[in-house]
């Protein structure tokens, strides 16, 4: 432990951000991390609990107290070594994860959790500035062959850690370039892509063979997913051309609003919206990118992705940004000691909610309306929850304004044809059917093929998707040696 008397010296101390002017007139990261005095201090306020919650809180169980105990004696190097032991890629979560680990910390029942996630990125700069993070290829090659389908955070760990212990693996990603979601789903206001394109060319030192712009199976026509394929290749075929496939595509199949009025021009899923603007951050050139320029934007969903539409709208030049949640509005502080340690729900205030919008709690959308085949407005209505179920309060109705409207409702499945293309048995959620149990864990029902990330458990975290990779490529490496010195 490193200051014994620190929790109750030290205040936390929250990362800080450019301001709101500043930030809006471009696209790039605004968050000011910790400089080495203030890790300290916040790596002081650890009381290395007997019991640290903090570890089970977060999904790959990082080692946090010894971490943030390192850091408080200053030895940065020994500090990432032992986040890398855990994670693969802490630049990722150390920057949009919604830090689970905080909500469990044990300071955190009568106190200000201590800023374990703003420690995480301190540290994982810092390695890459010091030239710390390097890649470890295998010293002696198994000679088995292992294809990795989807290259989010899921599959970017499961091939780098089964790379590490000698298989040859090929990386296959549908979209022209590796990331998943981190890549065409999150802004890079909130995490640039050079973050992605390293740990890329990482993988490449460490033997993984990188395919993009290639799908699996085939896109079902008309679809509305992502996809800038440009050759296919079948499911068969990797079943004879690799020892074993893992599947970790992400859960794509965004949940859509079929109200009256839903074929209108203007209304199109995030995942429309956000993936275009990321594109053209990287240089690409699209014509009819859907922008939000002077126009009244809402965006229904009060989640991340929601938020993630009204920071990049608000940064278009929106006119008006209104976000919708169906649920009422939650308390702005949780009550600890009936929710801890566990994920407690209260208001949520993002960077993109302080750059401006409206937020409306515990309404609907009955209705688009439009003029000339274009939206023009939703037709709402107030609801409030009695007995579990939702009820509309009479007399509520109003008609809102609307140019564009941005649904984020969530997703609700993987594109159900890559499961179809193997024959994977699917659950009653439309994932695949696979368990995490040790022995046989993340096998499907197909034989040599395993599931992982979103494509097993539904839409999750950026950090649950590398903690499946990575138990995933455990199995995988069972499978193929009969045993595996991989980490659970």
């Amino acid at each position: 432990m490193g200051k014994v008397t620190g929790f109750m010296e030290f205040e936390r101390i929250e990362e800080g951000y450019k301001p709101v002017g500043e930030r809006l007139k471009h696209y790039k990261e605004f968050v000011i991390g910790l400089d080495d005095a203030q890790a300290n201090k916040q790596a002081a306020r650890c009381m290395d609990c007997g019991t640290p919650f903090c570890n089970n809180g977060c999904p790959v169980n990082n080692i946090i107290p010894d971490f943030n105990d390192l850091v408080y004696r200053g030895d940065w190097k020994a500090a990432i070594d032992t986040l890398h032991s855990t994670n693969n890629f802490p630049e990722f979560t150390g920057r949009i994860c919604p830090a689970p680990c905080e909500a469990a910390c044990v300071l955190n029942v009568n106190d200000d959790a201590v800023g374990i996630k703003s420690i995480e990125h301190a540290i994982i700069d810092r390695a890459w500035a010091e030239g710390w993070v390097l890649a470890q290829p295998a010293k002696t090659k198994t000679g088995k062959k292992v294809a990795v389908v989807g290259s989010g955070p899921a599959g970017m760990a499961a091939a780098q850690q089964l790379a590490r212990v000698g298989h040859d693996v090929t990386l296959f990603e549908k979209n022209d370039r590796i990331g998943g979601l981190l890549r065409y789903g999150i802004p890079d206001f909130k995490m640039e892509k050079s973050h992605i394109d390293r740990r890329a060319d990482q993988l490449v030192k460490e033997g993984v063979t990188i395919r993009t712009g290639v799908l699996v199976g085939e896109m079902p026509k008309g679809s509305k997913v992502t996809n800038w394929a440009k050759e296919t290749i079948s499911a068969a075929q990797l079943q004879k051309d690799f020892d074993a496939v893992l599947l970790t595509g992400g859960a794509e199949q965004s949940r859509d609003l079929p109200v009256p009025g839903r074929d209108l021009d203007g209304i199109h899923f995030a995942m429309e919206f956000l993936p275009q603007q990321n594109k053209v951050n990287a240089g690409d050139k699209l014509k009819g990118q859907l922008r939000a320029d002077g126009k009244h934007v809402i965006v229904i969903g009060g989640g991340d992705t929601g938020s993630d539409c009204v920071g990049t709208s608000n940064r278009h030049g929106a006119a008006s940004v209104t976000q919708f949640e169906v649920m009422p509005q939650p308390p702005k502080e949780e009550n600890r000691p009936m929710t801890w340690p566990y994920w407690p729900i209260k208001l949520r205030t993002s960077s993109s909610h302080e750059e401006g919008c409206d937020r409306e709690f515990a309404i609907s959308t009955k209705e688009f309306i439009g003029e000339k085949g274009k939206v023009t407005g939703l037709k709402t209505v107030r609801v409030e929850w009695k007995d579990g179920k939702m009820v509309e309060v009479a007399g509520s109705e109003q008609v809102l304004k609307a140019d564009l409207v941005l649904l984020a409702m969530g997703f609700v499945n993987p594109v159900a044809t890559v499961l179809e293309a193997f024959g994977v048995d699917k659950d009653g959620r439309g994932n695949a059917k696979a368990s995490t149990e040790a022995t046989g864990g993340y096998a499907t029902s197909v034989p040599k093929v395993f599931a992982a990330g979103d494509m097993r458990r539904g839409q999750s975290l950026v950090v649950w998707a590398i903690r499946e990779g990575r138990q995933a490529a455990r199995a995988v490496d069972a499978f193929l040696m009969g045993a595996s010195d991989l980490p659970r």
